[in-house]
């Protein structure tokens, strides 16, 4: 209920400033201010900063954290028999509220805070920041913090026609669909060997939610050698100046967003990219990773064996009795 509730569509801020301007005009400035952030309605009088959380995770998180502590005190102090009803009913009640005046806003500071903190990493050192971006970029795909870097790409384009804001996270994708590929290999697990085939095809096009929560990230280290692939190829793309064009395809088409003109020299060297960052990641997989798993062995029963193993039981305890 909490997660469908963050996901209502009228309730985004992006929804809620676009009421406020179709009644005060295009471009008004938000009425309210609460940490720095616009607010452009009230609850019950208190200042709503609206955020958009339909790509996001960590608020989610965070306000069934507190929905929990919540839960335990109403827990002791509401009767057993009523508890189904009125515990999640009063969780609600208080943890939304809370969540959205609070909470979100809070977690939409700090997005924001990593957003300039990646822009003045760059600012500094463009290979710094493909080399952290690179290695980070699935982690903050995890908890929906990517989306603070995403719009600044956008931005860049729009505006400037270049960007190198996503250019560090290219790589990822391809290191992680590279360590899958080596697990693939080593996999003992019959079950978990058959799921890699089908998330490396859609890692190879850019989709690689199947391979860190259904593979990569049980496992722990394949998903570590992955952020390392993708450090590596987002450092190389920063120190060669690749530059984005266009905000295009995912995953291999991603490679046209690098052409400016007749100037293929970016997709280039984007493709050198993809084979340092699946290199590096297929190869500390295959040679570091050790899979620990039991091989189950399939156990074929002989039903005429075991009847006669009954008969034999069943005639000595008759010569017994």
């Amino acid at each position: 209920m909490i997660g469908a509730a963050l996901c209502y569509p009228t309730i985004q801020g992006s929804a809620l400033q676009t009421a406020f301007e179709t009644t005060a005009g295009a471009g008004a400035a938000a009425p309210y201010n609460l940490f720095g952030l616009p607010a452009y309605d009230t609850f019950m009088g208190i200042p709503w900063v609206g955020a958009n959380y339909t790509s996001s995770v960590v608020p989610i998180i965070f306000i069934i954290a507190f929905a929990a502590q919540v839960q335990k005190v109403f827990k002791r102090i509401i009767p057993e028999v009523v508890q189904t009803f009125l515990v999640p009913f009063f969780v609600l009640l208080i943890a939304l509220p809370i969540g959205f005046l609070v909470i979100g806003p809070i977690v939409s500071m700090l997005t924001d805070l990593l957003s300039a903190g990646f822009t003045a990493l760059m600012s500094f050192s463009p290979a710094l920041y493909g080399l952290i971006l690179g290695f980070f970029w699935q982690v903050l795909v995890i908890f929906g913090l990517h989306w603070s870097v995403v719009p600044l790409a956008i931005m860049q384009v729009t505006q400037e026609g270049s960007s190198q804001v996503l250019t560090g996270s290219f790589a990822a994708s391809f290191a992680q669909t590279a360590v899958v590929l080596a697990m693939f290999f080593k996999l003992k697990d019959k079950k978990l060997k058959a799921l890699c085939p089908p998330a490396i095809i859609s890692g190879i096009f850019g989709v690689t939610e199947p391979a860190i929560y259904g593979i990569t990230l049980p496992k722990k280290w394949p998903f570590i050698y992955s952020m390392i692939g993708g450090a590596v190829g987002g450092l190389y793309l920063m120190i060669n100046n690749v530059t984005a064009y266009t905000m295009g395809g995912l995953g291999i088409f991603g490679v046209l967003n690098f052409i400016n003109g007749d100037d293929a020299s970016g997709m280039i060297q984007s493709f050198i990219a993809i084979a340092i960052a699946a290199v590096v990641g297929f190869g500390l997989t295959f040679f570091f990773w050790k899979d620990n798993t039991v091989e189950e062995e399939e156990v074929i029963i002989d039903k005429t064996t075991i009847k006669k193993k009954i008969l034999q039981v069943q005639s000595k305890d008759e010569c017994y009795l």
